[in-house]
């Protein structure tokens, strides 16, 4: 029972990494087949759909920061783990959990919307920015929830 906080604090950290980077694998893929049809049809449009099917690939990184930032927080990273009482590992689980949970709905909507997206560069090259600006916005939303989790694990006293 003695080590029962830091596997709730451990098992946030995978949270955030696991559901996060679920959601952002899933929304490359979509994205990706996409891409992968227009580049057989023209080659040239290559970069503009790679960056476009890039994007989901964001939330995945948020996960991975949270799950850095929790590990170095309850002193894995150091090698000097914490001892944490089941009340703070809870509270660290909890912290993590918007990051994942957001990154993984996130990362599918953006990789449908950055398909989209790259259907109207298929269509419209010269349209590139604007094309972007749609998977852009479901970003915002894996944004604030990252914030909300780096702010909620730093702000846990340990």
């Amino acid at each position: 029972m003695s080590q029962l906080g830091l596997v709730y604090a451990l098992l946030g950290a995978a949270v955030a990494v696991f559901l996060a980077g679920a959601g952002s694998s899933i929304g490359v893929g979509i994205a990706g087949r996409a891409a992968a049809g227009v580049v057989s049809e023209d080659p040239g449009k290559f970069a503009k759909v790679l960056i476009i099917q890039l994007l989901p690939g964001t939330q995945g990184i948020y996960g991975l920061l949270v799950g850095f930032i929790t590990l170095s927080k309850i002193g894995l990273l150091g090698g000097n783990a914490a001892a944490l009482d089941p009340k703070t590992g809870l509270l660290i689980l909890a912290a993590c959990l918007p990051v994942g949970i957001v990154g993984l709905i996130s990362g599918k909507a953006q990789g449908q919307t950055a398909a989209a997206a790259i259907g109207v560069v298929a269509k419209k090259p010269d349209q590139f920015g604007k094309a972007m600006l749609f998977p852009a916005m479901v970003e915002t939303y894996a944004i604030l929830a990252l914030l909300i989790s780096i702010l909620a694990v730093t702000a846990i006293p340990v």
